[in-house]
């Protein structure tokens, strides 16, 4: 049962190029835009993903991280790709940013659209960022900007050598906490079936250390849309939420929100490991 969750087809392709591409910032970006028109939400994967995410279900409109979802299959055949200039082993998503216009309904159409909007230099190596957009007869509902880290070597290290995730300063004081939550170790593989996202380093602690960490970790859409689902259903908003650092399964994490910005905290350790801001759009 569980070797059907070991890698897709699309992340065994991406891992055969990765060992033959050099990633730096000035390599050239096929202006390639892939698009999937009249897609319809099958009710059952949603609540599938609503229960896992902490989302009440049976609610008309979309969780607003949920086109993510929608479009993270283009995303990938763009990433596995041959001419895609990172190597999608080790690829780290750092941030994303979401628009959305207004409420989606689960029982319109949409058409996706997925490209990649260019590279720029990191003091770690070099990132990308991949856009996916969300259209309702050809009025664009939905937006998000998700970046994309390789790391190597660049001119600004001195034999640093890189961890599995880059780390980040803690950014300062704690927000008020709101939540404390038990995370289990199938957290990954449930997400991941929900979601078709089965990236080895959430599954198994087995397949996470082939990768470089202790046990599996969290998926990173996982924990903001867990954050999102403590604030109920949004309309019109713009969400921005920085990944800090890795959720090890099985653990224990706390929530605290203030306003419009929230984070996720290790409950023992303290450490930072996700930022993140939702302000509504007038």
């Amino acid at each position: 049962m569980a070797d059907r969750y070991l890698m897709t087809p699309l992340l065994a392709r991406g891992a055969l190029f990765s060992p033959f591409k050099r990633p730096h910032p000035d390599a050239h970006v096929p202006p390639t835009r892939l698009v999937l028109p009249e897609v319809r939400i099958d009710l059952d994967r949603l609540a599938r993903y609503e229960r896992i995410c902490g989302f009440a279900t049976g609610a008309d409109a979309l969780p607003v991280t949920y086109p993510h979802v929608l479009g993270f299959p283009l995303a990938m055949r763009i990433m596995a790709s041959r001419s895609f200039p990172l190597p999608l082993l080790g690829l780290v998503h750092t941030s994303i940013e979401i628009t959305q216009r207004r409420a989606l309904a689960a029982g319109e159409a949409y058409e996706l659209g997925v490209r990649v909007a260019g590279l720029e230099p990191h003091r770690r190596g070099t990132q990308a960022c991949v856009v996916t957009e969300a259209r309702v007869d050809g009025e664009l509902v939905w937006e998000s900007r998700s970046v994309y880290l390789a790391r190597h070597r660049t001119n600004g290290e001195s034999g640093e050598t890189a961890s599995p995730v880059p780390r980040e300063s803690d950014g300062g004081a704690s927000l008020p906490v709101r939540a404390e939550w038990r995370l289990g170790g199938d957290v990954g593989r449930r997400y991941g079936a929900a979601s078709g996202d089965r990236n080895p380093i959430h599954l198994h602690a087995l397949t996470a250390r082939l990768f470089g960490f202790p046990r599996a970790i969290a998926h990173g859409m996982w924990t903001v849309a867990r954050c999102l689902a403590e604030q109920g259903p949004q309309d019109s908003v713009r969400l921005r939420a920085d990944f800090k650092a890795p959720v090890l399964l099985p653990g224990t994490v706390t929530y605290a929100a203030d306003g419009p910005a929230f984070e996720l905290r290790g409950t023992d350790t303290g450490r930072l490991h996700l930022t993140g801001d939702l302000q509504p759009i007038r």
